[in-house]
């Protein structure tokens, strides 16, 4: 509790001079003290901490039976294949290299650019389907010479356009030599 102590001054026996009374004040701060106390673990125990971002990805079980790796079928029409090269260079075709649907073009990573042909293709591939569980599938070949900032990026596309399908793999030699120029590309 708070309080102020007063105590009275005595002169010397016999003195007719008047003195003023001292005061000494005191002033009891526990109480304070255990408010603040209350008050920091109030607010620590209800702050959230901030927690690191980063991006759920799902990684194939490793398998050494070359029966079990076959190669799966899937849909050309729903195919989206994007390689990534040198110098953020991005190019993508739909369907087989063999047989493209759309022939290979190259194109800008962002809202311009990706982005938009991703959002037009998943459009297409719902109507071409009739079934919204059918949805677009991304194939994602990050060469020798792209950076992992192409890949992040490649990958935060999939996750802004909502694509229900993607993987990563490997890319072939035609597909660098599509990148190096060395093949022909529309």
């Amino acid at each position: 509790m708070a309080e102020l102590n007063t105590s009275e001054g005595q002169g010397k026996k016999g003195s007719n001079k008047v003195r003023s009374k001292k005061l000494s004040s005191s002033v009891d701060l526990t109480a304070m003290v255990d408010l603040a106390f209350l008050l920091i673990t109030f607010f620590m125990l209800t702050t959230s901490l901030s927690k690191p971002q980063s991006m759920d990805l799902s990684l194939p079980d490793k398998e050494d039976d070359p029966e079990k790796n076959k190669e799966m079928k899937i849909d050309e029409n729903r195919t989206v294949t994007m390689l990534l090269g040198a110098d953020d260079k991005l190019m993508y075709y739909v369907g087989r290299l063999d047989e493209p649907i759309s022939p290979p073009k190259q194109i800008a990573f962002g809202k311009d650019g990706i982005r938009q042909e991703l959002l037009k293709r998943k459009t297409s591939v719902v109507e071409y389907t009739g079934d919204p569980n059918k949805g677009l599938i991304v194939v994602i070949k990050p060469s020798k010479t792209s950076t992992y900032k192409n890949l992040v990026d490649a990958l935060d596309e999939m996750a802004i356009v909502d694509v229900p399908t993607y993987a990563i793999t490997d890319i072939t030699p035609e597909e660098v030599n599509l990148l190096d120029g060395t093949a022909n590309a529309e």
